[in-house]
C-alpha cells in the first residue's frame, strides 16, 4: 500500500512538473509605436513569432475591421517580403481632411521572397504599418489574422476574446485606443514626427552656432584687453627711458 501510494504521489509530482514547465506559446498579436490615440493615426506593428521547429512562417494575413473601416493604411518596407494591400467599397463613404473616401483597405498580406525567406524557427518579425484615422467611438480594433507556414499549415488568428473567459486558443490581434488628449490632440503621423524631429535637430544646430559664436567674442575681447594691457605697458616704458636718457 505504501508503495502504490509513493508511486501514484510520484506521478502526479512529475506531470505537475510537466505542466508548469511547459512553455506559454505565444500568438500573432499588435501594438501601437508610442500611443494609438482616438481619432489620430499611429503606427502599429503585427508581432508575429515562429511557433514551429521544423517549418518557417511564409505568409500574414491581416484582415481589417469592417465596422471602423479605416481611410489612411500604409505599411513599411520589410526586407525580403512582398506587401498587397487590398481594398473593399465602403458601404457608407467617410470623410478625411474634407474628401469623401469610398473604399478602405480590407486586408494586407506579407508573403516571403525566395526560397529560403520567411520568418524561422525560434524567430520573430514584426511588421509595421501607418493607420487612420482612427475611430473616436471604439476603444480597441480586432484584427483578424492567417498565418501561413512552409509546411502548408495555416494557423487562424481569428478568435475574439469574450468578456470574463479565458483566452481562446487562437486569439485575434487586438489594439487597444487610448483617449484623446483634452486638448484635442489625437497625436501625430509618422511625417510630423520625423518633421518635429528635423526641427528639433535645427534649433540645437543653431543654438550650437550661437554658442559658437559667442564663445568666439569673449576670446577676441580677452585678446584685446590683453594686447591694450601690453601698449599701455609698453607706453610706460618707453616715456620713463626717455626721462632717464
Amino acid at each position: 500500500m505504501k508503495a502504490s501510494r509513493l508511486a501514484a504521489t510520484g506521478a502526479v509530482a512529475a506531470t505537475a512538473v510537466v505542466v508548469l514547465s511547459s512553455p506559454a506559446f505565444a500568438h500573432v498579436s499588435v501594438a501601437a509605436e508610442g500611443t494609438a490615440a482616438k481619432g489620430g493615426y499611429a503606427v502599429v506593428d503585427f508581432k508575429v513569432p515562429n511557433e514551429r521547429d521544423n517549418a518557417s512562417t511564409t505568409k500574414l494575413e491581416v484582415n481589417f475591421p469592417a465596422d471602423h473601416p479605416l481611410a489612411s493604411v500604409m505599411p513599411e518596407p520589410v526586407p525580403g517580403w512582398k506587401i498587397e494591400v487590398t481594398k473593399s467599397k465602403l458601404a457608407k463613404p467617410l470623410t478625411l481632411h474634407g474628401e469623401q473616401i469610398t473604399e478602405a483597405v480590407s486586408k494586407v498580406t506579407w508573403t516571403a521572397t525566395g526560397k529560403e525567406g520567411g520568418i524561422k524557427p525560434g524567430y520573430f518579425e514584426k511588421f509595421p504599418l501607418s493607420v487612420g484615422a482612427l475611430p473616436e467611438d471604439a476603444d480597441e480594433l480586432v484584427f483578424k489574422a492567417i498565418q501561413t507556414y512552409s509546411n502548408k499549415e495555416v494557423v487562424r488568428w481569428i478568435e475574439v476574446q469574450e468578456d470574463g473567459a479565458e483566452e481562446p486558443e487562437t486569439p485575434a490581434p487586438v489594439l487597444v485606443l487610448s483617449a484623446a488628449s483634452a486638448d484635442g490632440h489625437h497625436g501625430s503621423t509618422a511625417a510630423e514626427e520625423a518633421d518635429a524631429k528635423t526641427e528639433n535637430a535645427a534649433a540645437s544646430t543653431e543654438s550650437a552656432d550661437g554658442d559658437s559664436s559667442d564663445t568666439t567674442a569673449r576670446v577676441l575681447g580677452v585678446v584685446g584687453i590683453v594686447v591694450g594691457a601690453l601698449g599701455v605697458a609698453y607706453g610706460v616704458l618707453a616715456g620713463r627711458r626717455r626721462s632717464d636718457a
